[in-house]
């Protein structure tokens, strides 16, 4: 029998050799969400190709878990790939927002009724604690962390509804329209608005009020469109 010494020297040897797989997956996600924050503020505009060499050399990676990142960001529908071209930065015209927001718009509404029916005491206590937060970023005028915890509240908003098929599609919206959303707060009014429907949403959402809470992200999302038509 291996004495015990052995055998702890030999799990030892064992782990330090054994690959991290966790690792090579954080850097996948690390490089598809500064990717993606690139796109969302414009740093990479649409119609854009992406250079694989210039962008490799500005995040300090190399080609191949670059090109896994644009391909998980083409999924998203925020790049395009050409055979021609390589990736390109999607380009939304004013029919396809409006077109994805209307969907979004009817999508946010049922869920606004199924949320105040469906979502559990701690998953409004999550959704108060995430629009707290909001908050404190709105006040230290933190424009995309306020943005990515706004998009993080309409997602668990959808997730507490319990619908799966719908928790699916806003999922791709939601992602496909993140530049639009984003630029949709570009000025004061227009991010003191944005805030204000979210005080209101956690008004319906704490009381269970369905049709309110409907009625008020349905006029969020319209909204977006208004406020964004005139810079596409």
């Amino acid at each position: 029998m291996e004495p015990a010494s052995a055998r702890a020297s030999l799990g030892a040897a064992s782990s330090e050799t054994a690959p991290n797989p966790i690792i090579r997956h954080n850097l996948h996600d690390l490089i598809v969400s500064r990717l993606r924050d690139m796109i969302t503020e414009g740093h990479l505009r649409p119609g854009t190709r992406v250079h694989e060499g210039n962008l490799g050399q500005e995040l300090g990676v190399s080609r191949t878990p670059l090109r896994e990142a644009i391909k998980s960001l083409a999924s998203e529908g925020l790049l395009d790939l050409s055979p021609g071209r390589g990736a390109v930065v999607r380009v939304f015209h004013a029919k396809d927002v409006k077109d994805c927001l209307d969907v979004l718009a009817n999508i946010e509404n049922y869920a606004g009724r199924l949320v105040c029916l469906n979502a559990s005491d701690d998953d409004i206590r999550q959704i108060r604690k995430m629009h707290d937060e909001m908050l404190r970023l709105y006040a230290a005028r933190d424009r995309l962390a306020y943005f990515k915890t706004n998009q993080s509240i309409h997602s668990l908003i959808i997730r507490a509804s319990r619908n799966a098929a719908l928790i699916d599609v806003h999922a791709v919206l939601q992602s496909r329209l993140r530049r639009i959303r984003y630029i949709g707060n570009e000025g004061p009014e227009k991010w003191a608005a944005a805030v204000d429907d979210h005080e209101q949403m956690m008004v319906a959402l704490e009381s269970r009020n369905g049709e309110h809470m409907a009625a008020i992200l349905e006029k969020h999302i319209h909204d977006t469109w208004r406020r964004v038509k005139d810079s596409i």
